[in-house]
């Protein structure tokens, strides 16, 4: 059963892009600014270049006998999501909103109406398919980032399935509430310039429902596979994280220049605050502490780029970074399997980010004066917590009634890298 409806539902969504997608429109093309549209295509490459990245950054984290399917688990979004984007996914998102909740999905249904010329209500200096090939990207990395709280224990054709179904009735909700122009979130004024909310919260508790849903792996000692991995995964990362957070200026402008500032400082002193925290802490300074604490550094300022100083984003990469080390030791405690920490690094580093966003954000901060942004943060993170948490969860439970998520005993053993895809690692 299994098998036959994920051929199916591909089969469906590939056939319908194919003859349904419609051709590019020249017209109003020459309305587009060169500058910002090359500053764009720049960032969308940067930002894909994320999800490699993420492979190698989880690859290397898992034991030996995980790491090709760890890693496919993030490469294979870039498929799934991209026909889905496509197809649905974009309309859902960005079209005619119903509600504040969620776009009509007729609206771009299979790209139409998605040309070559700007549109004014998302930008208008860059063409509109390029607006929509950025955010695909956003979309991609989202559910591929859910997949270290469960790694080394999925099967990965219900995997396939899953993201299909995040993506739709998880992502493409939150997407347009907080950044469609008649989106509830954006119309009660919460700011999220690059997707603390949108990408690394939902993704966050995701994976903590994720990591409750399907339990305790057998073996759940933590021996990564390759370090050297997690080092180059961080670094590809932090260079694709200026895309991400520098390129939701959408265009090449100032507040291109302040958000890449602030992303790197902000993962610089998440950084260094994790490791001498560590040795404060009477351990190691360790290359995976170093590379754990950089990435919380970018989870944090994702929400807070383009609206804080470089102080201010020096002081949320320090403050994320003590906190997710501070719940990382915590959930170590408990009988909690998130693998490979996705909650406490993505989920806590991005509520952390979000409500000093709130606090800093420019005119409109909690420092300024101002508490309404600060009390409708709260209001959007509640929101977000429960709809993703329970949304998340019930969405594993329609997989696993369809598709068995979990791995047998012997398959677990064996390794997912035998297992579900008969490779192995060197």
């Amino acid at each position: 059963m299994g098998k036959k409806l994920n051929f199916i539902v591909l089969s469906v969504l590939v056939l319908f892009a194919l003859f349904g997608a419609s051709d590019y429109s020249f017209e109003g093309a020459e309305q587009i600014d060169k500058g910002d549209t090359a500053w764009m295509l720049v960032a969308s490459a940067f930002v894909l270049l994320m999800t490699p990245g993420l492979a190698f950054f989880y690859g290397g984290m898992v034991n030996k006998k995980n790491v090709i399917s760890t890693m496919l688990q993030s490469f294979v979004a870039l498929g799934v999501v991209s026909i889905l984007w496509v197809t649905v996914g974009f309309s859902l998102c960005f079209g005619e909103s119903m509600g504040g909740i969620i776009g009509n999905p007729l609206s771009y249904l299979n790209f139409n109406g998605v040309g070559l010329a700007p549109n004014p209500d998302f930008s208008e200096n860059i063409p509109f398919l390029l607006f929509a090939l950025f955010q695909l990207k956003f979309a991609i990395i989202t559910p591929a980032l859910i997949t270290g709280s469960f790694a080394e224990r999925i099967r990965f054709r219900a995997y396939i399935f899953y993201i299909l179904l995040f993506t739709l009735f998880i992502y493409a909700p939150l997407a347009h509430m907080t950044w469609h122009p008649d989106g509830l979130f954006r119309n009660w004024g919460v700011l999220d310039f690059a997707g603390g909310t949108v990408v690394h919260m939902s993704a966050g508790f995701a994976a903590l429902a994720g990591a409750l849903y399907l339990g305790k792996r057998k073996n759940t000692a933590h021996d990564p596979a390759n370090i050297p991995y997690i080092i180059l995964g961080t670094g590809l990362l932090w260079f694709g994280w200026f895309g991400f957070n520098a390129g939701s200026s959408l265009g090449a402008n100032a507040d291109a220049v302040a958000a890449f500032a602030n992303t790197n400082l902000a993962s610089a002193a998440g950084m260094m605050a994790w490791i001498f925290y560590d040795r404060f802490q009477n351990r190691k300074m360790s290359a995976l502490g170093a590379c754990i604490g950089a990435i919380v550094g970018l989870v944090a300022i994702t929400p807070a780029a383009g609206f804080v100083t470089m102080g201010q984003s020096i002081f949320i990469g320090f403050a994320a970074a003590l906190t997710s080390n501070f719940a990382i030791r915590y959930k170590n405690r408990k009988e909690l399997d998130d693998t490979l920490d996705v909650f406490p690094s993505h989920g806590i580093g991005g509520i952390v980010g979000m409500l000093l966003t709130a606090v800093f954000a420019r005119d409109v901060g909690l420092i300024y004066g101002e508490t309404s942004t600060f009390l409708y943060h709260l209001l959007a993170l509640v929101i977000t917590g429960v709809f993703t948490f329970f949304g998340a969860w019930l969405l594993y439970y329609i997989v696993d009634k369809s598709i068995p998520m979990r791995v047998t005993v012997d398959q677990e053993i064996r390794g997912l890298d035998s297992s579900q895809h008969g490779e192995k690692a060197s």
